[in-house]
């Protein structure tokens, strides 16, 4: 246990750190939920309009540093993909 003044503090900023990194966390892996849903569910305008919604939130994560760029660049990928398998059919 933190037995410093400063230490104490930085415990109490972690701890705060921590809550909204994981809030953030769940934010974006429920826009990426969005997307895939959509797509299995064969609904063109809805996987586009979850797809740009997604890659808001993808860009904004990778920019605060949630998760990494090229992570980013992965998920953004990925749902796109799948995106465009619907436009195709």
């Amino acid at each position: 246990m933190a037995n410093t003044a400063q230490a104490k503090k930085r415990a109490r900023q972690a701890e705060a750190h921590r809550e909204r990194n994981a809030a953030q966390r769940s934010l974006l892996r429920s826009a990426m939920k969005t997307v895939r849903v959509a797509v299995e569910e064969k609904d063109k305008d809805a996987a586009q309009k979850a797809f740009r919604a997604a890659t808001s939130v993808i860009d904004r994560m990778a920019r605060k540093g949630i998760i990494h760029k090229n992570a980013a660049a992965r998920y953004k990928s990925g749902l796109n993909n799948g995106v465009r398998t619907l436009a195709k059919a």
